[in-house]
């Protein structure tokens, strides 16, 4: 295996482990859900495949990674309102309002649940697209903290 897909395998079990924990409703006693079973799930597959190409600044990667995930189907709601929400980031960041406001709708609408951390709402470029979104579904967002000096 070239070093290349051992560091692609390495930045994508954290990702893939944080979504097992953060989007499944596991009991104490239940058995955790399958890593290996996951990433044979193509939509699931290319969902952190996304995640990780963000995270490293490969943004045009990321958002077609994104868009396959959607289309293949994720299984779980939460998950398809993380890949609109990392969309409305990047269509944000690359100067798209139209498509970063449809984004945002979109996770929305994936999960009737989703919102945005006190550092993502406090984000100087989609911090007011995220709360004017918000404010059409009559969601009510706390202020983001002051910036410190």
């Amino acid at each position: 295996m070239n070093p290349s897909s051992l560091r692609a395998r390495a930045l994508a079990l954290p990702l893939l482990l944080g979504l097992l924990c953060g989007s499944c409703a596991i009991e104490d006693d239940a058995p955790a859900p399958s890593v290996a079973r996951l990433l044979d799930r193509p939509a699931e597959r290319a969902l952190v495949d996304g995640m990780r190409q963000y995270e490293e600044g490969a943004f045009e990667a990321a958002e077609r990674s994104l868009r396959a995930a959607i289309s293949q189907g994720l299984r779980n709601h939460s998950d398809e309102a993380e890949a609109y929400k990392r969309l409305a980031f990047i269509a944000c960041a690359f100067q798209r309002p139209v498509d970063c406001e449809r984004n945002f709708r979109a996770a929305f609408d994936a999960d009737a649940t989703f919102r945005l951390g006190a550092s993502e709402v406090g984000h100087p470029v989609w911090g007011p697209v995220y709360r004017r979104v918000a404010a059409e579904r009559g969601i009510a967002v706390p202020e983001a903290p002051a910036a410190r000096p």
